[in-house]
């Protein structure tokens, strides 16, 4: 994807990503544009993609999630069809949160949040283990976590 954003765009981003609640009315008045405008602008920002979604951030443990782990997941051979099947069945197992396909001794890299260590347990054998492609994993609990919200501006261009 190339994005073509100017410094209007780029604080409309940085904004969003700081309170996704924000009202058009807010957004424009922040950025010194009438709201029709704003609004055109978060439209196509959102159409182009460089908008993915609004989120909101749940508590884990409100969801009963106690635990969380990466899972380092190495496979036996690296064709794109084995890559692209573990990847497409990873996607669809509830207690993935992301997948991180990797460069480096493992291939993968698999966030997964999970109720205890017998439901880990669980999910290691059941999900992983039995899957042909998958030569060897390696988990590590995750005893604190801190996600920043937001993406830097990397490009000074505009």
């Amino acid at each position: 994807m190339n994005f073509s954003l100017d410094r209007i765009d780029f604080a409309i981003l940085e904004l969003l990503q700081e309170n996704g609640r924000l009202t058009n009315k807010e957004i424009a008045a922040a950025v010194g544009l009438a709201p029709s405008s704003c609004f055109e602008r978060v439209k196509r920002l959102t159409q182009d993609g460089a908008i993915r979604g609004f989120h909101a951030e749940v508590a884990a443990e409100a969801l009963g999630i106690h635990l969380q782990a990466m899972v380092a997941i190495q496979l036996k051979q690296h064709s794109r069809e084995l890559v692209e099947a573990f990847y497409d069945h990873v996607l669809t197992l509830p207690e993935v949160v992301a997948v991180y396909h990797v460069a480096g001794r493992q291939d993968f890299m698999v966030h997964v949040v999970v109720r205890d260590t017998d439901h880990l347990r669980n999910l290691a054998m059941d999900a992983f283990t039995t899957r042909p492609e998958v030569a060897h994993l390696e988990t590590s609990l995750i005893y604190a976590a801190t996600r920043k919200h937001g993406l830097p501006r990397l490009s000074w261009d505009s």
